[in-house]
């Protein structure tokens, strides 16, 4: 089975927006899919690519092979979420007594 993590459209006219899924390699773009593991809309400035990394990851090590855009998705969410990690949590504000 050849795989492929790509995105489909589901926006109108004007309406870009877009589901990011495992579909097979030669299926037509906005044809069956096997799996939803994200979606993207291109028209928002931050937050804009939401993504199951754990479904990500597992097709990946089956060898679903992603596409240009995704990969680039896939790479920004690991930033973001290396980025969050590394953020030292806020120090709560002590009362004075």
């Amino acid at each position: 089975m050849a795989a492929a993590i790509r995105l489909t459209r589901i926006g109108g006219k004007n309406d870009p927006c877009y589901r990011v899924v495992i579909a097979h390699k030669r299926g037509p773009r906005d044809g069956k899919s096997i799996e939803q593991v994200g979606t993207y809309d291109p028209r928002k400035k931050e937050n804009n690519c939401v993504l199951k990394m754990d479904r990500v990851d597992y097709w990946l090590r089956c060898g679903a092979e992603p596409t240009d855009t995704v990969a680039n998705l896939i790479r920004a969410a690991r930033k973001q979420a290396a980025a969050a990690a590394a953020a030292p949590a806020p120090a709560a504000e002590a009362k004075p007594a």
